[in-house]
């Protein structure tokens, strides 16, 4: 009876371990492109552009100092509350730490972020959860401290 605990136990390690993969080269592009562009329009003071990295849908979740934050449209909003001008915006640099694929449509980013501006410097880190929807990358889950 032990040694079927244990085969059990040990293809349970094994498929946790297997069901992550290293980022295929055409998706990591397109998803670091996705934020290439979101660090681009951040830095013009461009809040819509950058939400187009987003998934636009009742269904997305971003985690902050303040909670969960659920929709597109609330995520919006709260980012034009927290950034109202360029100057709150300050210039943003993305560090990515980490890349994981899941499976075909669903990549995970860790990094850590860094907003540069006149009077301070905040940095922290970031989860991301990118899913491939209608051919594209966007994403659905983005938890920032």
């Amino acid at each position: 009876m032990k040694n079927n605990y244990l085969i059990v136990i040990c293809f349970v390690f094994s498929t946790i371990l297997t069901a992550q993969e290293e980022v295929n080269p055409v998706d990591k592009k397109a998803v670091l492109s996705v934020m290439e562009a979101q660090e681009s329009a951040w830095n013009k003071g461009d809040l819509e552009r950058f939400m187009m990295g987003y998934w636009q849908n009742e269904a997305l979740v971003f985690v902050g100092r303040s909670g969960p934050t659920y929709g597109y449209v609330n995520t919006l909003d709260s980012y034009r509350k927290g950034y109202p001008d360029k100057e709150t915006m300050g210039e943003l640099h993305f560090d990515i730490l980490h890349q994981q694929q899941w499976d075909n449509n669903t990549v995970q980013v860790i990094g850590k972020f860094t907003l540069i501006r006149s009077k301070d410097r905040p940095t922290g880190f970031f989860t991301l959860l990118f899913r491939k929807i209608e051919g594209q990358w966007k994403i659905v889950s983005d938890h920032s401290s």
